[in-house]
């Protein structure tokens, strides 16, 4: 079966239930997620297994993380626990049209010194060379600074000559960074280092300004992709290699309540599909289908009952 492991970071998801009481105060359903980790559970429920990488506290609720992961069949073998320190926190807001926001208290989080030294980083390229692919975000990129980036870098080099593959979805969030011009450095640096690449086109426009597919295809046609797909929302789906360009339709979807977590599920459904032998277009597929499951729920990552049942259906 084949095997990846997603690097990266889970928070502590507070989300608002649309409920007050007489005084006017909030009620707030207590979660766990982040954009690979979202990715992570849902490729373990479609059948890949999965190993997630980070850095965790040893408080209650890095425990409650850690169980979470093994109620859902996601390897812990990769994960630190730090003692004396606690994950992350964000809470969400939606609006009417099921957009989101997203309000952040993460700069203490262990995650961030996940690739603090290139021995820590080395460390961690001999466990996942036993991986079939690696898969990270440019929120991973963002929280571990400019010089664990290049620690990674390196890492993600070793890891492609012994035939690990590399995929990144860019998942640009401006106030991750110190400027527009150190995210579109890291994000051309990786690029280097990447097989599969799972791009945004808002998020492509809000980077570069430019949300053209002619304007993507070139600004990454120098890179050695094998796959670069581009998700569009509810228009089509693209997927580009050396020798074709597949356009997947996206069937509209009735009832959107929350958008939270869309990509990262295409993400999951996409990357289980290509790593169990689909062709471009079934990935795509089932990706679409995930990430129109998800959005009609609320909340990043959904009850595996439902989900399974509204994937079977």
């Amino acid at each position: 079966m084949a095997h990846i492991a997603a690097i990266g970071e889970v928070m502590v998801e507070l989300a608002p239930f649309p409920t007050a009481d007489n005084n006017g105060r909030e009620i707030m359903a207590l979660s766990f997620a982040g954009d690979t980790y979202n990715t992570s559970v849902y490729m373990a429920r479609l059948g890949l297994t999965t190993d997630y990488v980070t850095q965790l506290g040893e408080d209650p609720y890095s425990e409650q993380i850690m169980q979470r992961m093994a109620n859902e069949n996601i390897g812990t073998g990769m994960i630190k626990q730090l003692l004396g320190r606690s994950p992350g926190l964000y809470i969400i807001r939606n609006t009417p049209d099921g957009e989101r926001e997203f309000f952040y208290w993460r700069k203490e989080a262990p995650a961030r010194e996940l690739f603090a030294s290139q021995e820590a980083a080395d460390q961690l390229c001999q466990q996942l060379v036993n991986c079939n692919c690696v898969y990270l975000s440019g929120i991973t990129l963002a929280i571990i600074g400019e010089q664990s980036r290049e620690f990674l870098y390196n890492s993600l080099r070793k890891l492609r000559e012994q035939k690990v593959l590399v995929a990144f979805d860019s998942n640009y969030r401006p106030r991750l960074w110190r400027d527009k011009d150190e995210a579109q450095q890291a994000m051309l640096a990786i690029m280097q280092h990447t097989d599969i690449a799972l791009l945004t086109l808002d998020d492509e426009q809000l980077l570069w300004g430019d949300d053209s597919v002619a304007g993507c295809k070139q600004r990454y046609a120098k890179y050695n992709l094998s796959e670069l797909v581009l998700k569009r929302g509810a228009e089509d789906a693209i997927i580009i290699t050396p020798a074709t360009e597949i356009r997947v339709p996206v069937p509209p979807v009735q009832g959107v309540i929350d958008t939270t977590g869309a990509g990262d599920t295409f993400n999951a459904g996409y990357l289980a599909g290509r790593l169990m032998g689909k062709s471009l277009e079934d990935s795509a597929k089932q990706g679409i289908r995930c990430a129109g499951i998800i959005i009609r729920h609320r909340g990043a990552i959904i009850d595996k009952a439902i989900f399974d049942k509204e994937l079977g259906a």
